[in-house]
């Protein structure tokens, strides 16, 4: 009897350990990157042409997500090229879509030294991913790092306010410990996510950014608030300042741009 049980339980174990090794493959069905070398690689970002069809922006997604979490491989190569160049870096501008399209919404806060980092739909977990490669690295005299947003939507699944928080301490101890200096700014005023119905933010970013402005402080941290100037006093953005209540217009750019300057001055000695 102990035999056929030891048996059975052998034969159990060997199929959980075949189980745990399909469940760890990070190839995804139909995607056309699956070949890419996986491990410990010389060149860990090969390029390939951007999806043109809504099921190839699916499959990459879940490329991205099981293959480079963090995305390091977005700045890779602009990274090596700054780093092998003579210019050296004022201020990182980290952050999420909002920090992304700011190069389109407003070119010109980006003169030599002002240099954006931001990735569209990330969370606080994936900047944390690729905050040595995209700041630290970059050896800048400080860094703003702006995030939360797609936290509270849920892009990469549930969390509590106290792990976002402990992403963004993470992020400032480690530029602390570097000698850079931190802008922590304001995650920005939304009523409502389009990409994640149902969800009620305004309340949540309000108390977030409470806890920022209060962690700022206790930590002699630069805190840069956006919010109080775009918020419409319910909790969105003013009209005309958002093309979907969440992303800022030009014109919303326009409104950060003297508060992203003092705040640069702040840190640039000026």
């Amino acid at each position: 009897m102990r035999m056929v049980v030891g048996r059975v339980l052998l034969g159990v174990a060997a199929a959980l350990a075949g189980c745990s090794m399909a469940m760890a493959q990070t190839r995804i069905e139909g995607d056309p990157a699956a070949t890419d070398p996986v491990g410990i690689v010389s060149d860990p970002c090969p390029v390939h042409a951007p999806p043109t069809t809504s099921d190839g922006w699916r499959l990459w997604n879940l490329h991205m997500l099981t293959r480079d979490y963090g995305q390091i491989c977005r700045y890779h190569a602009a990274n090596l090229a700054l780093r092998s160049s003579a210019q050296p870096v004022r201020v990182v501008f980290f952050g999420d879509s909002i920090t992304d399209n700011w190069l389109k919404g407003d070119p010109s806060l980006f003169a030599p030294g002002i240099v954006n980092r931001g990735i569209s739909g990330q969370t606080t977990a994936q900047m944390l991913v690729r905050f040595r490669e995209d700041v630290i690295a970059l050896h800048p005299r400080a860094v703003q790092i702006m995030a939360g947003t797609n936290d509270i939507a849920g892009n990469t699944g549930a969390a509590t306010l106290e792990i976002v928080e402990g992403n963004i301490e993470t992020m400032a101890e480690l530029a602390r410990a570097h000698g850079i200096r931190v802008l922590l700014a304001s995650t920005l005023p939304a009523a409502a996510f389009p990409w994640s119905p149902g969800k009620q933010p305004a309340a949540t970013i309000v108390a977030f950014d409470h806890w920022l402005r209060g962690y700022a402080a206790q930590n002699r941290f630069a805190y840069v608030d956006y919010y109080g100037a775009l918020v419409d006093g319910a909790g969105g953005m003013k009209p005309g300042l958002s093309s979907d209540g969440v992303h800022p217009t030009p014109a919303g750019y326009a409104v950060m741009k003297p508060i992203a300057t003092a705040a640069i001055a702040t840190v640039s000695g000026r």
